[in-house]
């Protein structure tokens, strides 16, 4: 019974875990999709570069912590994952890897044409990332080919299903809406307006986007027999359709701090759906549900929960204290002035 605890303990962790890397990396990933359309020229493509300079390398903790709590929690889960996700997963890492080189590397030289072959690295870096996460949590939702020995049967093109792709494009113009309304609040002038167009130009699609995942979800996967059966559930869907209602009007509002923190919490509501959903598995299988592996046929020790969990308690709050003191110090409103200075971007 007490490791059950602990097992749920982490599991939770596990999602919050994912949850804040999908808020917070969704951002600039979002921004660096709509980079072409954002940014008319070079001082408003170094605002949207500055606009999340500070913070994007920070942000991909997220996903390294995840990673590694997947690592320390769930071992079989995560052996099983990175072996037979092999394929899809070291493409993912290498658009993280060429999307860093490509932040830091583009303003090495004064030269258009470098710069915009860095600018073309980035965009595509950040499409694809992108893309790739949706597509990999749409085919955990909808289950994995796991046979009796723990072995995945199928590979990259196994996951380009269409329900697959269908995650992988609400991811792209959910994190763009999240990247735009994070560039309006960061910028001022032509490209803070042009910025608010495109959140209300992708805005219906995002919102068209989320009903069809939902609603496909109930004929493709499970998720929603977890909420039939605990009806309070219900508060992560209606916490997601709540905040996308608000997106909108608060940037005709010009309240675009408001409107990302809106969007923020669009993030938070429907991957909480998606996870809470999912529990107790971590990798369901199609093949059969004996062969799934679930937060229970997968944990580490009681005695490693148990460390583990004092050590997440005592440095979590330290590291969301830092993540705070970051935002608030480097998230004010940038011009051209700042954008050029010797420290940026």
């Amino acid at each position: 019974m007490e490791q059950n605890v602990f097992q749920v303990i982490w599991f939770v962790l596990w999602g919050v875990l994912w949850i804040g890397y999908f808020v917070l990396d969704g951002f600039d990933l979002g921004a660096g999709v709509l980079l072409p359309k954002l940014a008319s020229n070079e001082t408003e493509r170094r605002i949207v570069y500055n606009a999340i300079g500070p913070f994007w390398d920070a942000n991909e903790v997220w996903l390294i912590t995840a990673g590694g709590a997947t690592f320390a929690a769930f071992p079989k889960a995560y052996a099983i994952m990175f072996s037979g996700l092999y394929s899809a997963l070291l493409l993912l890492l290498f658009c993280l890897i060429f999307r860093g080189v490509a932040i830091e590397f583009r303003g090495k030289q004064n030269d258009a044409g470098w710069r915009s072959k860095w600018d073309l690295v980035f965009v595509a870096s950040s499409l694809v990332a992108t893309l790739l996460l949706g597509v990999a949590f749409a085919n955990i939702f909808r289950g994995l080919p796991i046979d009796e020995k723990g072995i995945i049967r199928g590979g990259l093109l196994y996951l380009l299903n269409p329900y697959g792709l269908l995650g992988g494009v609400f991811f792209v113009v959910m994190f763009a809406v999240h990247g735009a309304l994070w560039v309006a609040y960061r910028s001022t002038g032509a490209l803070y307006h042009r910025a608010k167009g495109w959140v209300l130009k992708l805005w219906p699609v995002e919102a068209v986007l989320a009903v069809l995942f939902l609603l496909v979800s109930f004929r493709s996967t499970s998720l929603w027999n977890n909420y039939f059966k605990h009806p309070f559930l219900f508060v992560f869907p209606i916490v997601a359709v709540v905040a996308l209602i608000l997106i909108p009007i608060l940037v005709k509002r010009d309240s675009a701090l408001w409107a990302w923190i809106s969007s923020a919490l669009f993030i938070v509501g429907a991957a909480s759906w998606g996870l809470a959903g999912l529990f107790p598995n971590l990798l369901p299988s199609t093949l059969s549900p004996k062969n799934s592996l679930t937060v229970f046929n997968s944990s580490s020790s009681l005695l490693t929960l148990k460390v583990m969990t004092v050590v997440a308690f005592v440095f979590v709050p330290i590291m969301l204290c830092y993540k705070f003191w970051v935002y608030k110090t480097f998230s004010g409103k940038l011009t051209e002035e700042t954008v050029y200075g010797e420290d940026a971007y």
